[in-house]
């Protein structure tokens, strides 16, 4: 992907798709069953890859969404064009991934597929986050 790369393309896309298709099987999910991949595009060009890892302690489980974001923001990103998620449903990102999603873009791209049959659905965050609450609406100290 070029530098600078933007997510309006189906290329774009279908390769983000391809790749959290790919993610999936990394998946840690003995409990739930439900593998779940994500790819997220960072503006440099760069993707990251995600799985859900689940842990007997649910509430320390974590999302293949924030996986990557994490991922991504610990090599030192912090601006991103796209995400692609994949389920073997469509699922689409909870909600605490969408939260942790507009903490750096309120403009993301978000491709929410089903793996098995390959298809997708493009959206925004803005779309599945209205009215959102992100960094602009604390104070500066």
């Amino acid at each position: 992907m070029s530098k600078n790369k933007t997510a309006t393309d189906v290329q774009t896309w279908d390769n983000l798709f391809q790749q959290a298709v790919a993610a999936m099987q990394n998946s840690y999910s003995p409990y739930s069953h439900y593998k779940v991949g994500a790819a997220l595009l960072s503006r440099s060009g760069k993707v990251y890859r995600g799985s859900n890892v689940e842990n007997a302690g649910y509430t320390a489980s974590v999302c293949a969404e924030r996986t990557a974001i994490f991922k991504a923001v610990t090599e030192g990103e912090r601006e991103f064009v796209a995400i692609a998620v994949a389920t073997v449903n469509g699922g689409a990102p909870c909600g605490i991934c969408r939260q942790v999603m507009r903490e750096f873009s309120r403009n993301l791209t978000i491709i929410i597929g089903n793996s098995q049959t390959g298809k997708y659905r493009v959206t925004s965050l803005a779309e599945l986050l209205p009215d959102s609450f992100g960094p602009e609406n604390l104070p500066e100290i």
